[in-house]
């Protein structure tokens, strides 16, 4: 436990930039040289049975359009680099990528367990080839760790509506649990949460905070 509580030196270098910067040329370079994002996103497919061992770190970098990687780059960009001058920035590279990765392969364990399920009745394992791509489930951990950093901060959804950032987090839990529940969409709900919950564990694991009790005594009075 010692180990894992190890702090880092303090240092700022806005790694937050430099984490969209290179998203940002990772999709213009898939765009232009026309590769196969499948190669790069996480799947069943590449990862299990291919042994393609890089998918979990890269799918991070892989987004399917301009408005996917918009949102989530504007999201870091917001909630990032706030979060990394109280963190600094060593400890805020190693959360994003840790939960990041983790909420991957978390992902893909699904999709491996629903394709089995699928070949077990004789259908074709469809999941062992969903794709994930994007670093929603990093950027979700970052929105965590900004309401445990920032407890009485107000994040104004649509521009208009005040949320603590708590509350904020709490809401989106909830809408990404529903939405487990619908197949209209093809958004990896399951890897939003996975962010949400590999974030609280390593405040947990890592840093000796228990979110709930940030949030208590922030409200306490």
């Amino acid at each position: 436990m010692n180990f894992l509580r190890k702090p880092f030196r303090y240092q700022y270098f806005n790694a937050t930039l430099t984490i969209i910067v290179i998203t940002v040329a990772a999709h213009l370079l898939l765009s232009y040289l026309g590769i196969n994002r499948l190669i790069f996103g996480l799947n069943v497919a590449g990862f299990v049975y291919n042994h393609f061992i890089w998918q979990p770190f890269t799918y991070l970098f892989v987004h399917g359009d301009f408005t996917h990687l918009f949102f989530n780059m504007l999201a870091l960009l917001i909630f990032g680099i706030q979060l990394e001058k109280a963190l600094g920035s060593k400890e805020f590279i190693l959360l994003y990528f840790v939960t990041g990765v983790l909420s991957g392969l978390f992902s893909i364990l699904i999709y491996f367990l629903l394709g089995k399920m699928e070949l077990s009745h004789g259908f074709q394992p469809s999941f062992f080839y969903v794709s994930l791509i994007g670093a929603s489930g990093a950027i979700y951990a970052i929105l965590f760790a900004f309401a445990v950093f920032f407890p009485r901060s107000k994040i104004f959804i649509w521009g208009i509506i005040p949320l603590p950032a708590p509350v904020m987090v709490l809401v989106y839990a909830v809408i990404e649990f529903l939405s487990q529940f619908s197949m209209a969409n093809n958004v990896a709900h399951m890897t939003h949460l996975a962010g949400f919950a590999f974030a609280w564990l390593y405040f947990i694991l890592r840093m000796g905070i228990h979110p709930l009790r940030i949030w208590k005594d922030a409200y306490r009075n």
